[in-house]
């Protein structure tokens, strides 16, 4: 098995023997399954190593378990703790076998207590650990489900008192059946928060209600209203999980929490803001199980990705991804430390926070309250050696100071930049007082992005776009076979919206000779940009998300919300 496994793995371009040799080992020293083993150690794509796996021993391999549920043979006999730490479940019982998933079907051990718990033979099918995780998160929920009533708990939130001292942080939000009604209520909320993709939970007082809303794929919607009379207990709930003052409503908090949704971990960052109408309180959620996704897997064009390659390949220099808060910019970020990061090179990153473990590389968190920002940080990453530098973000004219300083003294620097393009990356480098000549001589590339959501694979269909839909974005119905444009319908599956997820739209800037010419002579980032597209072929934010449209990737109408008429 294992022979076939190496030579498949070789052959397919994944690693090289050293790598795999180096694997087996940790496997055989740890006593985990070898799959995992390269799994967890980025060497191989999970999906990929499933596919392999299920190649090799005839196991069928299931994409999506989005719509299946355990059976209750399979939840009544085995603990939920035993599928979460082995990631199996059940998928249906049928003529006395029971058919059974799992992300690790190397692990015999766990496949052998499955039979013997459920006493009858095993079928054994292999899904991605996300979909086998959701799936055992989902049915025990579902079972727990029929001893307790939601509403029931939602009017009992109010009744009797509520020992909130004893809360308790990273702790299971499904093993709540015994808890308080508020307490409840709140892992409900974060459990249909995390099952809907969320990525933030805003907590939004009004003068008669409490509304809870969650930002999908970038977009706010309202999901449920909880009465007034119950406010102050949702509040001081989510307040005491992230270690704040419960006491002080008048001034703005900052708080952290960890919890676990069966396996998965997520980190919970919690800021509170007073209103007349209560504290508003927003929760940011961070999966610490999502896995880094590479350059090619986060929208970048052969063109764009070609030009990202090159310069990544720099000893020296600043890159910069540009872009608002919440468009990809750590994602792409962390994608770059990904391809450059080996053991031959020293990688040090000053964050806030940090979002995700990168293995093999050193990572920082800001600490303002006990003066470790991001320019101390990077001040004294500056002494360790380092061969490349990521800065979570350049905000003061210092930070800009050192990070231009490093890039010049041999370090490749990596940073974010609040800029609406990337020309503008030059102007608020100068605004923040660093000299024209510096920027000119460490600046090496900006990338500018935004996140457009990417149309549902399940409803998707050809329509007719409306008038004018097609012109108001620079494209022509000629151009769409028949004339029809790809739009989702709306399912299930994407809550009605026709999108599921998000893709990125790219603007690249190579500082090349002619543009470092017009910013040591201080022009505009109009005439910057003007002169990299009619020029040199930049390729624009909008002039991307065409391209993305054309492809059938995403709509004309998430052009128009995320992108500016390229006027020169």
């Amino acid at each position: 098995m294992i022979p076939q496994l190496k030579s498949r793995l070789l052959g397919l371009g994944f690693l090289d023997e050293q790598k795999f040799d180096e694997a087996l080992m940790v496997s055989d020293n740890e006593g985990e399954p070898l799959d995992q083993v390269l799994v967890k150690r980025n060497l191989v794509p999970e999906r990929d190593m499933l596919r392999i796996v299920c190649e090799m021993m005839d196991f069928p391999f299931r994409e999506d378990l989005s719509k299946e549920f355990a059976p209750v043979e399979f939840t009544t006999k085995v603990p939920v703790k035993f599928a979460r730490n082995y990631h199996v479940c059940g998928l249906f019982m049928r003529d006395g076998i029971l058919a059974a998933v799992t992300c690790r079907p190397l692990d015999m051990y766990a496949l052998d207590e499955l039979a013997g718990m459920v006493g009858c033979e095993l079928s054994v099918a292999v899904a991605p650990r996300e979909e086998v995780d959701s799936l055992i998160n989902r049915s025990y929920s579902r079972a727990a489900e029929k001893d307790r009533k939601e509403d029931k708990a939602l009017a009992e939130l109010g009744e009797g008192e509520e020992d909130l001292d004893k809360l308790r942080t990273s702790e299971n939000i499904i093993d709540d059946i015994d808890k308080a009604p508020v307490i409840r209520k709140v892992n409900s909320i974060f459990f249909n928060a995390l099952k809907m993709r969320a990525s933030d939970i805003h907590f939004q007082p009004y003068e008669y209600k409490l509304q809870v809303r969650y930002r999908i794929d970038g977009i706010l919607y309202d999901i449920e209203t909880i009465p007034k009379k119950v406010q102050e207990l949702i509040l001081t709930r989510v307040k005491v999980l992230g270690r704040m003052d419960i006491a002080e409503r008048r001034l703005p908090q900052d708080g952290r929490a960890a919890i676990r949704v069966g396996d998965t971990e997520v980190d919970l960052r919690i800021s509170s803001l007073p209103t007349p109408d209560g504290e508003r309180i927003v929760l940011r959620i961070l999966d610490k199980t999502t896995r880094i996704f590479t350059l090619e897997e986060i929208g970048i064009g052969p063109t764009d990705l070609t030009i990202l390659n090159a310069y990544l390949g720099y000893a020296n220099g600043i890159i910069l991804v540009t872009g608002p808060t919440g468009s990809g910019k750590t994602t792409t970020l962390y994608s770059c430390l990904t391809k450059v990061n080996s053991p031959e090179v020293n990688v040090i990153t000053v964050e806030d926070p940090i979002e995700y473990q990168l293995s093999g590389v050193s990572q920082v968190e800001v600490n303002t309250k006990k003066g470790l920002t991001f320019a101390a940080g990077l001040r004294s990453i500056v002494r360790q050696d380092p061969d490349v530098i990521m800065v979570g973000e350049i905000r003061d004219g210092e930070t800009a100071g050192i990070a231009i300083q490093s890039a010049l003294t041999g370090h490749l620097v990596f940073s974010t930049l609040h800029t609406n393009d990337a020309p503008g990356a030059v102007s608020r480098l100068v605004d923040l007082g660093a000299e024209p000549f510096l920027v000119a001589s460490s600046l090496i590339l900006v990338v500018a992005q935004r996140l457009v959501r990417v149309i549902c694979e399940r409803c998707r269909e050809q329509v007719t776009p409306e008038k004018g839909l097609l012109e108001s974005v620079g494209l022509r119905a000629e151009q769409f076979p028949g004339g029809k444009i790809w739009r989702g319908r709306g399912c299930d599956h994407c809550f009605k919206t026709g999108y599921v997820n998000r893709t990125g739209i790219y603007e690249m800037l190579p500082m090349t000779e002619a543009i470092k010419d017009m910013v040591v002579s201080n022009v505009s980032a109009v005439d910057i940009k003007k002169h990299a597209v009619q020029k040199e072929g930049m390729k624009t934010l909008r002039l991307d998300a065409v391209q993305k449209v054309l492809a059938g990737i995403t709509t004309p109408e998430e052009v128009l919300r995320e992108t500016q008429r390229d006027i020169f």
